[in-house]
């Protein structure tokens, strides 16, 4: 199979190639997703496939505007409502109770459906051509860092899935926030762009945020497997003095140093930093550096978002 590069002008090959079960990888404001029709049982399975994902890790359905959200959900509460106000389309992804309707695959086999509106022209339109809700997650192979430009997806599904469609670097760098409504009290379930005392205020009400050791099922993709990971091996630091000594020891060995500013020593350095988090782990990978050695100072421990990455790469144990 070849993969094709589409351009911004060719989202209606890019919907027809879906239509007919095809596989085609689109931009959103977090990352690229690997989309397929929500209804077409079929394609989704090609999802799962492709990534090589679990079959116990749920999708999420983006929507190009919110009467869909009717096709895919039931007993939607006015919380719903209130979130999708104030922050679509955007990084927000909410859990809902699935329709019936829904194949059972989308959701791994759980009366759940996490759905979102993505803030990217293109997936917009792309869903609207498609005429229903999509299933992406994003479009790499399962358990890498997630892609934030095309050249990202193809590396790692060039030849195996029918599309790719342009649409430049990727304005937030992470996957969106994910917030359950399944419970009187919302819970979030992965951190992101949008955060708790956002989504409180919006609510009026207290949100928590899940613990992964109060994690007894997989409602929301992102809650249980290591993610994010590069080939390259990878350090965690909270003490830069600790990483200068370590650095400094082993000076003979190739770093790359991912810190929120340069720690001052002669070792290639990347920003640590949601937007470019992913970028800098693929980077590694392609420059064959002997190992990341990753500084969370005290300003990024205290980033939900980006923490919540860093311990699944490093697989820590959640520190929220």
């Amino acid at each position: 199979m070849k993969t094709l590069h589409l351009q911004s002008d060719q989202v209606d090959l890019a919907a027809s190639l879906l239509s007919n079960g095809e596989l085609v990888a689109f931009p959103t404001e977090t990352v690229y997703g690997l989309g397929a029709p929500i209804f077409s049982q079929e394609a989704v399975a090609k999802i799962f496939t492709a990534k090589g994902r679990p079959s116990d890790n749920p999708l999420i359905a983006h929507l190009s505007h919110l009467e869909q959200a009717a096709a895919i959900a039931i007993d939607i509460p006015k919380n719903f409502f209130k979130l999708a106000e104030a922050f679509f389309p955007g990084p927000l992804t909410v859990v809902l109770k699935r329709h019936p309707d829904v194949p059972s695959i989308v959701s791994a086999g759980l009366e759940t459906i996490a759905l979102r509106i993505p803030a990217h022209p293109l997936a917009l339109e792309l869903i609207a051509r498609v005429g229903q809700p999509l299933v992406a997650p994003s479009a790499n192979l399962s358990g890498k860092p997630s892609p934030t430009q095309s050249s990202h997806v193809l590396e790692d599904f060039d030849g195996k899935i029918a599309a790719v469609l342009e649409g430049g670097k990727t304005r937030y760098g992470i996957e969106s926030t994910v917030v359950s409504l399944l419970e009187s009290q919302p819970i979030i379930l992965r951190p992101g762009a949008i955060t708790l005392e956002q989504i409180s205020e919006v609510l009026g009400c207290e949100v928590t945020i899940v613990s992964k050791a109060k994690q007894t099922r997989i409602i929301s993709p992102g809650m249980k497997y290591r993610h994010y990971a590069p080939r390259t091996p990878v350090r965690f630091f909270e003490q830069l003095t600790s990483l200068l000594e370590y650095a400094t020891k082993n000076r003979a060995q190739r770093f790359l140093i991912l810190s929120r500013e340069h720690v001052g020593i002669e070792q290639d350095h990347a920003k640590l930093c949601c937007e470019e988090l992913y970028a800098a782990l693929r980077q590694a990978d392609e420059r064959g550096y002997s190992e990341i050695l990753l500084y969370c100072d005290s300003t990024i421990s205290k980033d939900p978002a980006l923490m919540n990455r860093v311990n699944r790469i490093v697989e820590r144990e959640d520190s929220q």
